[in-house]
């Protein structure tokens, strides 16, 4: 009845769950806010296992590739406003939004749900 934790992540590596794939993926970045280099392997990985993610899983995967690159974006942003002491101001608020996009996309993919809208900005 348990199933054995490395069968799941072998099943979300591979790509043969979707769902554990998507959760992967958020996970991936929120290990990101620690360690920078990660988010480029999620973003990856959500390249990678686009063709598998179908139906409600669809619009986890283009919320978590336009996360990366909005993240990036922002994170442009406030490193260059860092010159004017207030991209430190920014980069916490970017934090904050990776955090709540990543909480928010866990939670749908528990409920099954579709993320609304993908397409956003905000989160």
């Amino acid at each position: 009845m348990n199933q054995d934790p490395v069968d799941d992540v072998t099943g979300a590596l591979t790509g043969r769950e979707p769902a554990k794939s998507a959760v992967l993926i958020y996970i991936l970045y929120l290990v990101g806010i620690i360690v920078p280099i990660v988010p480029i392997i999620a973003v990856v990985l959500a390249y990678m296992y686009r063709r598998d993610m179908t139906g409600w899983l669809e619009s986890h995967n283009t919320y978590q590739i336009r996360t990366f690159w909005i993240g990036l974006v922002y994170g442009i942003v406030s490193i260059v406003l860092m010159l004017l002491l207030i991209g430190w101001l920014i980069y916490i608020a970017i934090v904050i939004w990776l955090v709540v996009r990543c909480v928010k996309g866990l939670q749908a993919i528990q409920r099954r749900e579709p993320i609304p809208d993908p397409q956003t900005w905000l989160v």
